[in-house]
């Protein structure tokens, strides 16, 4: 009998029955994400062919293989080459429903702000400098389908210090920013282009006031 394997079994398995290794029909399933939890919790997959044992029933070299003849498939279940319609079907039938019908994809479509009406608001996160007044606002983000995102930020005199989980891109619109690195200051002024890289610890400053647009990769840049 075909049996279906989720990483919930594999849990099963070892945490409760103590198994450490699981000999698989010709037939079953194992989800990837069973595969993967097999290989963290150490239990070790055994497949009936010696020369494929190491390959999942998935693996694009194990379904070019010559298979053992199999029935045709009954009126709406889907086709053998559909392996991701054939393991939806089997987790629906476990659960006792019908697959949802997947959403539509809609394309992003390409957006223009005006920078003008832009209103900015108070940094969101606690720098201990509140008379530095930081604001920003993001006006491209992963909601309108970019992988980058982009905003305006003002800061007046001072400095912060920033980490950054992200790769970034300032443009200097107005005053001067100055971004202290540990090989020294950038100081960017209006028309200049700045590149922070993903992981620099830096300090945001300015002698007076500074506005520029910052755009980052990837968009959700505050997590």
């Amino acid at each position: 009998m075909k049996q279906l394997f989720t990483a919930e079994i594999i849990e099963r398995l070892v945490h409760e029955d103590g198994q450490t290794a699981l000999v698989l029909g010709r037939d079953d399933i194992v989800t990837p994400l069973a595969r993967d939890r097999a290989r963290e919790l150490g239990l070790k997959l055994v497949y009936p062919d010696d020369e494929d044992r190491d390959l999942p029933p998935w693996s694009a070299a194990r379904r070019a293989a010559p298979a053992a003849p199999s029935s045709s498939p009954a009126p709406g279940e889907p086709a053998e080459d559909d392996l991701e319609a054939r393991v939806r079907s089997a987790v629906m039938k476990v659960l006792g429903t019908s697959a949802p019908p997947a959403p539509p994809r809609v394309p992003p479509k390409p957006r223009r702000v005006n920078g003008r009406e832009v209103k900015l608001e108070p940094f969101p996160f606690d720098i201990g400098r509140p008379e530095m007044d930081v604001r920003l606002k993001d006006v491209i983000t992963s909601e309108h389908g970019s992988p980058m995102a982009a905003g305006f930020m003002t800061l007046h005199q001072g400095e912060f210090p920033w980490t950054l989980d992200y790769d970034e891109i300032e443009y200097v619109i107005e005053g001067e920013l100055h971004i202290v690195t540990d090989q020294g200051t950038l100081i960017g002024l209006p028309g200049d282009v700045i590149f922070i890289p993903k992981g620099s610890r830096i300090q945001f400053a300015t002698p007076s006031w500074a506005k520029f647009l910052y755009v980052t990769y990837p968009a959700d840049w505050s997590g």
